[in-house]
């Protein structure tokens, strides 16, 4: 069984990760030729490429040019303890046994608009840079036709034929991913809540449940798509009625 989740906007580069074991990314060669082209804008222009405040076009102006190869535990941090949004909050990676680590590095891949694919362990330096993000990049319009094949073929390279493939990740990321050549059973958790009578998807809660939804394969250590309908956490109950074969929706 395969995973994949988005990455997030927010950081924790100040405390330290619990584990010394790091890995190293494989489109490194990729991600530095992206900050040779960021590293040339203003912080203005970041902050208009972005949609993001001036602060925050500041914030990553200073990002982009302290990014430098190679990486270090001293420079870097390991990808799954340096992401903190809602999925991660979801995940909890700080509190997964240190028995688990070796099976969340082997399952689980974060797509990422710089790093294109990471694993859990892979060091990254701060940054941000939205898949959606419509960098130029020579003849390449956006991030999505920079990345073309690339990322489809490096998840590929690490799967069985028919392997379960278990999409976690935005539609925003999930579109660097072309499905039709992703030799695997896809399957897509979707998770709905009940608000004012009607279910529905809230961003906050779905993006939260993702992160469960990870932590509950690796507690238990999941790898047939039949037993993910077992997932309960948080009070989420698999809805047969609403499901397909390869939509997966859970309810509470």
């Amino acid at each position: 069984m395969k995973i994949v989740i988005s990455p997030a906007k927010s950081l924790d580069f100040e405390s330290k990760a619990p584990v010394t074991d790091y890995t190293e990314g494989i489109f490194l060669k990729e991600a530095e030729r992206l900050q040779k082209v960021l590293k040339k804008k203003s912080p203005k222009k970041i902050s208009d490429l972005m949609h993001i405040s001036s602060n925050l076009g500041e914030l990553n102006w200073q990002r982009n040019q302290n990014w430098q190869l190679p990486f270090t535990l001293e420079n870097s941090k390991q990808a799954v303890y340096a992401f903190t949004g809602d999925v991660y909050i979801g995940l909890d990676v700080n509190t997964i046994p240190a028995t688990k680590i070796e099976q969340l590095q082997n399952k689980l891949r974060i797509l990422s608009g710089l790093y294109g694919v990471l694993k859990p362990l892979d060091l990254i330096q701060p940054y941000r840079l939205e898949m959606g993000t419509k960098l130029k990049v020579r003849t390449k319009n956006n991030l999505y036709q920079f990345w073309g094949d690339k990322i489809t073929k490096a998840l590929n390279d690490e799967l069985s034929d028919g392997e379960v493939f278990v999409n976690l990740a935005s539609n925003e990321y999930f579109k660097s991913v072309n499905p039709k050549v992703l030799k695997a059973n896809i399957v897509t958790p979707v998770f709905k809540d009940y608000k004012n009578g009607e279910l529905k998807i809230i961003s906050f809660f779905a993006k939260k449940a993702r992160g469960l939804m990870v932590r509950y394969i690796i507690e238990n250590n999941i790898e047939k798509a039949e037993d993910l309908k077992g997932f309960n956490y948080e009070s989420y109950a698999f809805d047969a009625n609403l499901s397909t074969v390869n939509n997966l929706v859970f309810t509470r």
